[in-house]
């Protein structure tokens, strides 16, 4: 027994140890494209995770307590109060958009609410230049109320702590800067700087009038141990056809939480399609190593060893090293977000809580090892499948066939393409994510294999170090084979969020300013409505229609569809919104402009008969209402039974009659419903119409657009530069598989410089030459990355959102070229390493 042969695994392993302690000189690119998606995907879902953290931990804060209830447009009735008093302590709020005017005649549109002595329930608001809020809503001797407004609007109207302004009719004095307020996200965007003060100041304002444009919120601090979700169930049965818009502290904020999810999504598709980019570059560092490593294989095989047993030396080093590229990549991911909070945290819209959370990493390394798996199982089985006699030859070109690294292998990919359905925030989207890379990948290795071939078939038409650079773009060892895929998916990815970007910020700064108005008036009386024009004519010009539309306004709701109670259930939860809340109705005679309608017919501008109805498209789908079907409207405190006259598309940043319903007048005769009105009018145009207004209209709210659209555009700006960084790790990638292609042919490449001198030619013809054949591939791995770009940005662009496509050609033009000049420089510095090595030495060691 003492000759018998000891275990192959206990010897796989003592080989692959000896061999490891050498280094990881050949693995070096291996760890960096592993390091460097699992980084990707680690930071992402761990900085994503943080922000969950801290929404969790501030839920009761940013809601305010532990539940919210609100109503548009009325007040809570004695009924409810009561049943809400019975479910724990209240604070009431009130909120509602004026214009805010200064002594100076200076104008804003603010967000001014009115609180009461309860608020806040949970959290603190911060204020400066005042000891307390108690003291900066405290009144003057003469009833003035005070207020606490944000800094914003100080500069905005040169006001000064201590100074007085009007909030529509109402005076108030500016006791304090407003620094925050707990529940600040919770409440969501505001379209001016936010005023706050008293309930009874606000209520005495007259801002809270039937058919204004106001909300009332109470939140509510439960009982010790009582569950939230649970109240707010118990609420909805209690008042069931209240039409209250109730959250718990589980849904504080929900447009962060929808913005979350999507942002950790976006980021960690980037992170796995650097980590699958990468994967060419784990498969090309394998079997460059496997390469070097012929004649050892050659000489165990030659001696006995097994194929399993050679396959397991370097499974062994392969996984050790996987380890060690997943782990670095794991803590640069979870060092990211640590050092955001360092550097950025007071700079957050969102709080967080910064830390290291087990699951994302651990989900990062999942990814990592299948990844790994993926692509370095089919080397390791060619080397096992090679016969002795070709690893002598030099020649690692045996067919693996089907065998257990095959099926790992797949196994792996399977994983891979699991993981990322598991853990996405939408599987179907993840799927679809799935589905386009795993395309794109096999076009672009598709496109590298075309490339050979006609660089093979042009090459004897050309000369010089043309030829020879097309000659070695078509030999074995050509980058195009594996730098293409991996530059191409890496172009792709920064090219889609450029062509996006450029779209949306061409919708943003040039179509929809030509399309939408510059300014939207709110609050109109309608006893006043024609001085109102009138007093705009004067500012902006003759009111043609094209510039100016003014309509009646008011809010209500739709409680049945064709004679039977809205079944919400039975909707769509995306085509829901029409039907959970009320929405905006207007009252028109002749059809207006831009009415859109895409079915019926308009009613005469003197109808009088039953009510009829034009709704829109989506409303109407989402229903089943076809022209004809009734329904019933919850409108200025009666039902309203109207017939389907018009359905029609509404362009809801356009020109156009913004409403979601429109009803003839007649239905409504007798109501006087506020005006909205909308002009297209230059910069001085709206600076003279809101100072203007001021004086006979100070009630009417003036919105600008344009501030809107600039607002929207600097942020899209600054967004959009931090996710081409993001996309820029896929670039990164496609590098470092094209760095390790150069570093794996080396050794051949100085062969092929030496013996191109010892045949006579130049430095220069050499490098011409290898510029050439990298600049090909980048140029080709350049244009169809932008070409798959296009395809994934197109639809997004015009499906999703709904804007022209707008292409940004210099962008595009930097991409392609900085895809060529890289790739071209990669190729440069190939020709130099191997020209830096004399040719007798070099053909010699060959």
């Amino acid at each position: 027994m003492s000759g018998a042969r000891p275990p192959a695994r206990p010897v796989a392993l003592r080989f692959a140890l000896r061999e490891l302690r050498s280094g990881v000189k050949g693995f070096r690119i291996f760890l960096a494209c592993l390091a460097l998606g699992v980084a990707a995907i680690a930071a992402a879902s761990s900085t994503a995770e943080a922000f969950r953290q801290g929404l969790a931990v501030q839920a009761r804060e940013i809601l305010g307590g532990d539940l919210s209830v609100s109503v548009e447009a009325r007040d809570f009735t004695a009924t409810e109060r009561a049943r809400l008093a019975a479910t724990g302590r209240l604070a009431y709020a009130a909120a509602s958009r004026a214009m805010a005017q200064a002594p100076s005649g200076d104008r804003r549109l603010v967000e001014l609410r009115g609180v009461d002595d309860a608020y806040p329930l949970a959290g603190a608001v911060q204020v400066s230049g005042a000891p307390s809020l108690a003291a900066a809503l405290r009144p003057d001797p003469d009833g003035t109320p005070g207020a606490a407004v944000e800094a914003a609007l100080l500069d905005r109207l040169h006001l000064r702590l201590g100074q007085r302004f009007m909030v529509g009719n109402s005076p108030f004095i500016a006791r304090a800067v407003l620094v925050a307020e707990p529940d600040r996200i919770g409440r969501g965007f505001a379209l001016g700087p936010r005023v706050l003060t008293r309930l009874a100041a606000v209520e005495a304002s007259g801002l809270l009038a039937p058919g204004g444009l106001y909300g009332r919120t109470v939140r509510i601090a439960l009982p010790a141990g009582a569950d939230p979700a649970r109240a707010a169930a118990a609420l909805h049965r209690a008042l069931p056809n209240a039409g209250l818009q109730i959250r718990d502290r589980g849904d504080a904020a929900p447009g962060a939480h929808r913005l979350i999810d999507r942002l950790e999504y976006f980021l960690g598709f980037i992170g796995l399609a650097s980590l699958l980019a990468g994967g060419l570059g784990v498969f090309g560092a394998v079997s460059a190593y496997l390469e070097t490593r012929k004649p050892s294989i050659a000489v165990l095989k030659a001696l006995g060893a097994e194929g399993p047993l050679i396959r397991d030396v370097y499974l062994i080093q392969v996984g050790v090293l996987a380890l060690i590229g997943v782990g670095i990549g794991v803590s640069i991911g979870a060092a990211t977000p640590l050092l955001l909070g360092l550097y950025a945290r007071d700079q957050l819209p969102i709080p967080a809580l910064f830390g290291v959370y087990p699951w994302p990493l651990a989900k990062a390394a999942l990814f990592g090892l299948f990844a790994a798996a993926a692509f370095s199982l089919e080397p390791l089985a060619r080397a096992r499948a090679t016969p002795p006699a070709s690893l002598f030859r030099r020649d690692l070109a045996g067919r693996a066939g089907f065998g257990p690294e095959t099926v790992g292998a797949v196994l792996a990919g399977f994983g891979l393409a699991g993981l990322t359905v598991a853990t996405a925030p939408t599987p179907g989207m993840a799927v679809a994510m799935i589905v386009g890379v795993a395309v794109a990948l096999g076009l672009l290795w598709g496109l590298g294999r075309v490339a050979v071939l006609v660089a093979a078939r042009v090459r004897g038409a050309t000369r010089g170090p043309l030829r020879l650079g097309l000659a070695n773009l078509a030999g074995p060892r050509s980058a195009a084979r594996t730098a293409t895929p991996a530059i191409g998916l890496g172009v792709g990815l920064l090219s889609a969020v450029v062509l996006i970007q450029s779209s949306l910020l061409a919708e943003v700064r040039s179509a929809a300013p030509r399309s939408a108005p510059a300014v939207v008036f709110t609050e109109i009386p309608a006893d006043r409505a024609l001085a109102f024009d009138a007093e705009v004519a004067r500012a902006m010009g003759p009111l043609a229609p094209d510039r100016y539309l003014r309509a009646p306004m008011a809010s209500g709701r739709i409680t049945a569809l064709k004679g039977r109670p809205v079944e919400r259930r039975s909707i769509p939860a995306s085509q829901r919104w029409a039907f959970d809340n009320d929405i905006s109705l207007s009252a028109i005679g002749p059809e207006p402009a831009n009415a859109g309608v895409v079915a019926g017919h308009w009613w005469p501008a003197a109808y009088a008969g039953p009510p009829l109805v034009a709704i829109e498209q989506q409303i109407a789908g989402a229903g089943g209402l076809n022209l004809g079907d009734a329904i019933t409207l919850s409108l200025l405190g009666r039902d309203i039974e109207a017939r389907v006259a018009v359905i029609r598309k509404v362009d809801w940043g356009g020109f156009g009659p913004s409403f979601a319903v429109i009803i003839d007048p007649a239905a409504v005769a007798g109501a006087q419903l506020r005006n909205v009105a909308i002009a297209r009018m230059s910069k001085a145009s709206e600076a003279a119409a809101t100072r203007d207004l001021g004086r006979d209209f100070p009630g009417v709210n003036v919105i600008s657009v344009r501030e809107a659209l600039e607002a929207a555009a600097s942020l899209f700006d600054r967004l959009a530069l931090a996710i081409r960084g993001a996309a820029a790790v896929a670039g990164l990638a496609g590098l470092l598989v094209l760095a390790g292609s150069i570093a794996a042919g080396a050794g051949a490449r100085a062969r092929e410089a030496a013996v191109l001198k010892v045949l006579g030619a130049g430095d220069g013809q050499v490098l011409a030459a290898y510029l050439v054949e990298y600049g090909a591939v980048g140029l080709i791995a350049g244009l169809a990355g932008v070409g798959l770009g296009a395809a994934a940005a197109w639809p997004v662009v015009v499906k999703l959102f709904e804007a022209p496509w707008s292409v940004d050609w210099g962008g595009v033009g930097a991409l392609i070229g900085a895809a060529a000049l890289l790739t071209g420089g990669g190729g440069l510095i190939a020709a130099l390493q191997a020209l830096s090595r004399r040719p007798a030495p070099v053909l010699r060691g060959d």
